[in-house]
């Protein structure tokens, strides 16, 4: 089959013939149907953060099950699904209490003999990016990080719920648990920053303040349903966040996670608010915060992994509010490409006007 591989770090992605193995135990041999380029392959292409060249990278799968490993209990041949990142064994005591995402034995999903998935023309092994190897035209999964979704759902669509969506949508519903009423910022109106902005409309808040330092930006997230919008680059962001409020923000969304970012969010909280970070721009960020002055004004910090997902349970929900006309994803999908296209997909996306792009076209 086909697939993008990433052969030497930094050179980005080329087309060749890969093997995929039969499956086995709970894994499952999937057609894709629609995968969506994320950052998180950008910089996986670019350096080793856990996944040695040759890789098989993207992680936003959307397809149709073509085969079963014997011991898949939950999926069967042409069901539609979508992948995510997020692996778990399913009987350890975080996964137990529906903490999936800090699962104790997440090597359970991994294949214990030391065999590979994938494996090039002369037989040499492919590393799996992620578990998920999306950029390709077909992949093997472990049914641990595959969710069902109805199959009225366009396949593209479908793509996006698996990482960008379940992130920033969960940042909001799962992590900070935003109540109907409070008032929220939004750092960032990239791809993730507009999921929080719609998981910021689901749950009913009374605010919704973008920060960003593109207008064009800026623009597209009141389609998604930013009441307020602030260019950073033109005023002081916290300053412009307490006059609109009175005084500060009940959350605050760091999706940026860039040098000073972080710390412009913590510091536009509301008394007993909350700052969730979760990009990851720059390594190195930090925020200066005062022990005394956390314990007087409860402010807080949290790390957000995945949108504190679970997968089998978030997904098929975002689907269907989709399906109602009450969840947007049409409006994500800025423009489809082909297998062969992965590097010009990237590019694309420099452009503040594009908000994801899908490999769509797998026959090359």
């Amino acid at each position: 089959m086909k697939a993008s591989v990433v052969r030497e770090f930094g050179k980005g992605w080329t087309v060749e013939d890969v093997n995929l193995a039969s499956p086995v135990g709970q894994e499952v041999l999937i057609d894709v149907k629609a995968s969506g380029l994320c950052h998180s392959d950008v910089l996986a292409m670019e350096r080793n953060i856990g996944f040695d060249v040759p890789s098989l990278l993207g992680h936003e799968v959307a397809g149709v099950v073509a085969e079963v490993g014997p011991d898949v209990k939950g999926l069967k041949v042409g069901d539609h699904v979508v992948a995510c990142t997020v692996q778990s064994c399913g009987a350890c005591s975080q996964c137990l209490t529906g903490k999936v995402r800090l699962c104790e034995n997440m090597m359970a999903s991994k294949r214990q003999d030391g065999s590979h998935r994938i494996t090039d023309a002369e037989g040499h092994p492919v590393t799996q990016g992620m578990d998920t190897g999306g950029f390709a035209q077909q992949t093997l999964i472990h049914e641990s990080q595959l969710a069902m979704v109805p199959k009225e759902l366009p396949f593209p669509q479908a793509s996006l719920l698996g990482c960008g969506v379940v992130t920033g949508v969960g940042a909001v519903l799962n992590t900070a648990k935003v109540e109907a009423g409070e008032t929220v910022a939004i750092l960032g109106a990239g791809g993730v920053g507009l999921n929080g902005i719609s998981g910021a409309v689901i749950a009913g808040a009374s605010m919704i303040i973008v920060v960003d330092v593109s207008d064009e930006k800026l623009e597209n997230a009141k389609k998604f349903g930013a009441t307020h919008t602030i260019n950073s680059t033109k005023v002081d962001p916290v300053e412009e966040v307490k006059k609109i409020t009175g005084g500060g923000v009940n959350h605050a969304f760091d999706f940026v996670g860039g040098f000073g970012v972080s710390q412009q969010g913590y510091d536009m909280l509301a008394r007993g608010g909350g700052l969730y970070l979760v990009g990851v721009i720059e390594e190195g960020n930090t925020i200066e915060m005062e022990s005394l002055d956390a314990v007087m004004t409860q402010r807080h910090v949290h790390g957000v992994y995945m949108g504190f997902t679970t997968p089998k349970q978030d997904i098929p929900m975002l689907a269907e509010l989709y399906l109602q006309g009450r969840f947007e994803l049409d409006a994500l999908v800025s423009k489809e490409i082909r297998l062969d296209e992965v590097n010009e997909g990237f590019a694309a996306l420099k452009d503040p006007s594009l908000n994801r792009v899908v490999i769509t076209d797998f026959d090359i």
